[in-house]
């Protein structure tokens, strides 16, 4: 996994044509959120779609520990699939298992599903997918090293909102804060080799994150950026009138 950052930002939206905006204005991946966004299963083919044939990487977010939906995703064509709280060692080999083909892994063969242009790409034709695994509560923080050092793990991905919010219940018995677990979090995947990743919700933040040693950066979302759009929009009506 390159240590070279690589942009991207989270939709939840589930709207093709958003997809597609973000692809064209040039970011490196863009995740498709089925764990908290609007959309259902059924809406991921055509955002998938709406990047195809350009450098923009499609990762899907799964809606948790799910290894028939982690296989399904990738059938529909996704680049790569998130996994929320994934808390222990034995979870990322699941995952691992579930999107790769016998005999690493358990992932029933299809030759005719999306992924492989309906039959016409043969099974080794597309890239390995990238497979990111979320961190996201204290207990994940102490196996982050394990977790890291899983072949076919990609990117330890921390959570904020999640983490900062397991961390504040177990207080004051964590003994850990934030920004220790996030230095962790680097360290384990610094020294397995892959990539650590975060969502930024502050673009201005950004260079702070990257001195960090988070390479693998979400800066952003749909509902963000439009809701901040639209505020603005609305302010407009309490300006000064002549």
């Amino acid at each position: 996994m390159t240590t070279q950052l690589t942009l991207g930002t989270w939709l939840s939206i589930g709207s093709p044509v958003i997809v597609e905006l973000a692809a064209v204005c040039g970011l490196d991946w863009v995740l498709l959120d089925l764990e908290h966004g609007c959309g259902s299963e059924a809406d991921v083919p055509e955002q998938l779609r709406a990047v195809r044939g350009g450098p923009t990487r499609a990762i899907v977010r799964v809606p948790g520990d799910r290894p028939d939906l982690v296989a399904r995703m990738l059938d529909h064509g996704a680049d790569g699939v998130m996994v929320p709280h994934v808390d222990r060692v034995a979870q990322a080999e699941q995952f691992v298992r579930a999107a790769s083909y016998p005999p690493r892994g358990q992932r029933g063969v299809s030759r005719t599903v999306r992924a492989h242009d309906y039959g016409l790409r043969p099974l080794d034709g597309k890239p390995a997918p990238l497979l990111i695994a979320q961190i996201e509560t204290l207990d994940a923080v102490h196996e982050a090293a394990g977790i890291a050092r899983i072949d076919g793990i990609d990117v330890l991905f921390v959570g904020p909102a999640d983490l900062q919010h397991d961390l504040a219940l177990r207080q004051p018995k964590a003994g850990t804060g934030f920004e220790d677990c996030l230095d962790r979090v680097v360290a384990a995947a610094r020294a397995a080799g892959k990539a650590a990743g975060i969502l930024v919700r502050e673009p201005g933040d950004l260079p702070r994150w990257i001195e960090q040693g988070f390479t693998f950066v979400a800066v952003q979302s749909d509902v963000a950026i439009l809701r901040e759009a639209f505020r603005s929009l609305a302010a407009l009506d309490r300006l000064p009138r002549q």
